[in-house]
C-alpha cells in the first residue's frame, strides 16, 4: 500500500468498513431481564422494613438512566460494576444468616452466588486483558513510525513511566480510602489523558510538538483521524452508532445486576431471597457475561483489523532508522550550544553523537555539559563537563524551562571538530 493510496479516515469511510462486521443482536432477554431485576429491586425496596438508603437511591437512578455515550466509557463502567458485585458477593461480606447456612434454601441461595461469583470474576479478567491488548495495539502501530534507535527506546520508557505514574495515584487513592467508584473515576479520567495526548499526536502539540518531527512517512490522513478521535462528531461516532447500543444494553443490565443484590442482600435478615426472584438473577448474569463475552470478542476483531490500525510497513511508510543524524562542525577556540525548551516535568531529554576521527594518528574529543537555566535566568549544572570522543545519553526534567547542551571546543587551538 502506498501512503499516496490513502483516503481520508471519515465518519463515511468507516461505514463503508463497518458494513463488513454487523454485529449479531443480543438476546430480547438481556433488556427484558434488566426491567424485571429493577422491578424487584423496587418491589424489595417499598416492602422491607428497612428504608431506602442514599446509596440505593443513586445506584437506582443509575440503573434507569441513559448509559455513557463513547464505547470505552462503557467498557470501564462495566468493568467497575463487575468489581462493585464481587464486592457485594465476598463471603466475609454476606448476611449472616447466609453465611452460617441453617436452612436448606440458605445452601442453595449460597451456592448460587458462589456460581455468579465465579462467572462475574472470569468475565472480569477477560475484561481486563482485553482492554490491556487494545492500548498496545494503539502503542505499537505508533512506534512503528518512530525512529528504530536510541530514541524508539526513549518513547517506550517515557510511556512506561507515564504508566507507572498512573498506577502510584490509584494506589495512592486506594491507600488514602478511595471506594470502588472514585478509583474508576479516576481510572476513567488518566483513560481520557491518553486519548487527548492521542489526539495532540495528530496535531503536534503538546508532549508531542517536538516528536512530530521524527514521524517521516506518517501518512496525513493518520494524523488527521487521531486529532479528531474524540470529537462527538468525528470518525468515531459511526462506531458508537452502530455498535454502541449492544453495549449500553449490557451496562444497564449489569446495573441492574447489581442493583439487586445491593437491595436483596441488605435485606436478607427481614426477608429471603425467593426461588424465583434467584433464578432471574443467576440467568441475568448468565446471559451477561456470555454476551459481554461475545461483544468484547468481536469488538477487539473490529479494532485490530481497523483502517486506522495501519502500521508503517502497511502504509509503505520506511522504517525509520538512525538515518537523520546531521553533521556539524565546530571551529577550534568555539562551542556549539543547543537550547532545548521544555514545558513539562518528565519529559526526556536525549543526545547521541561520535567525532569523526582524523587521518592523523590521534584521538580527537570534544567537551560536553548539560545545565538548567530557570525561567528567572538562573543556571544549574545538570551534567558535568568531560570530555569525549562519542556519547548518548539522556535524563528526565524535573522542572519546565530551558536546557543548554553545549559542546565545547574552547581548548584546541588548532584543530575542528566535526
Amino acid at each position: 500500500m502506498a501512503t499516496e493510496g490513502l483516503v481520508p479516515i471519515t465518519r463515511a469511510y468507516l461505514a463503508r468498513y463497518y458494513d463488513k462486521y454487523p454485529l449479531p443482536p443480543l438476546p430480547d432477554a438481556a433488556t427484558a431481564l434488566a426491567d424485571r431485576l429493577r422491578a424487584i429491586s423496587a418491589a424489595l425496596a417499598l416492602a422491607a422494613a428497612a428504608p431506602i438508603t442514599p446509596d440505593e437511591e443513586l445506584l437506582e437512578k443509575e440503573a434507569n438512566g441513559i448509559p455513557a455515550h463513547k464505547i470505552d466509557e462503557n467498557l470501564w463502567k462495566n468493568r467497575e460494576q463487575m468489581e462493585e458485585i464481587l464486592l457485594l458477593l465476598n463471603k466475609s461480606r454476606r448476611p449472616v444468616a447466609l453465611q452460617q447456612r441453617s436452612t436448606a434454601e440458605d445452601t442453595e441461595t449460597f451456592i448460587i452466588l458462589d456460581d455468579v461469583e465465579t462467572k462475574l470474576k472470569d468475565m472480569l479478567k477477560k475484561l481486563e486483558q482485553f482492554q490491556i491488548k487494545n492500548a498496545d495495539n494503539v502503542f505499537n502501530t505508533v512506534m512503528t513510525y518512530m525512529p528504530q534507535d536510541f530514541r524508539g527506546t526513549l518513547i517506550r520508557q517515557q510511556r512506561e513511566r507515564s504508566e507507572r505514574n498512573k498506577q502510584a495515584e490509584v494506589d495512592a487513592l486506594v491507600n488514602a480510602g478511595g471506594s470502588i467508584r472514585d478509583r474508576y473515576a479516576l481510572l476513567w479520567k488518566q483513560q481520557m489523558d491518553r486519548r487527548v495526548q492521542l489526539a495532540q499526536l495528530g496535531s503536534a502539540t503538546g508532549v508531542y510538538k517536538t516528536l512530530v518531527r521524527y514521524l517521516v512517512g506518517v501518512p496525513q490522513v493518520l494524523l488527521d483521524f487521531i486529532r479528531q478521535i474524540n470529537d462527538d462528531n468525528g470518525p468515531m461516532e459511526e462506531q458508537r452508532e452502530r455498535y454502541g447500543p449492544a453495549l449500553y444494553t449490557l451496562t444497564k443490565l449489569v446495573l441492574a445486576i447489581r442493583l439487586y443484590l445491593h437491595v436483596s442482600l441488605a435485606r436478607y435478615g427481614q426477608r429471603k431471597i425467593e426461588k424465583d426472584d434467584i433464578a432471574v438473577l443467576q440467568q441475568a448474569v448468565a446471559i451477561y457475561t456470555e454476551e459481554f463475552e461475545k461483544f468484547t470478542e468481536f469488538i477487539g476483531e473490529v479494532f485490530v483489523n481497523a483502517p486506522f490500525f495501519i502500521s508503517a510497513e502497511d502504509a509503505g511508510a520506511e522504517s525509520r532508522n538512525s538515518d537523520d543524524y546531521k553533521e556539524t562542525i565546530i571551529p577550534a577556540g568555539k562551542t556549539h550550544e543547543v537550547i532545548l525548551s521544555v514545558e513539562a516535568v518528565n519529559s526526556y531529554i536525549a543526545w547521541d553523537f561520535s567525532l569523526q576521527q582524523g587521518a592523523l594518528n590521534m584521538v580527537l574529543d570534544i567537551g560536553f555539559h548539560v545545565e538548567y537555566i530557570s525561567p528567572s535566568g538562573q543556571k544549574t549544572l545538570i551534567l558535568p563537563y568531560r570530555r569525549y570522543e562519542a556519547d548518548q545519553g539522556n535524563f528526565c526534567t524535573v522542572s519546565a524551562g530551558s536546557y543548554k547542551l553545549v559542546w565545547d571546543n574552547s581548548y584546541s587551538s588548532f584543530f575542528k571538530k566535526v
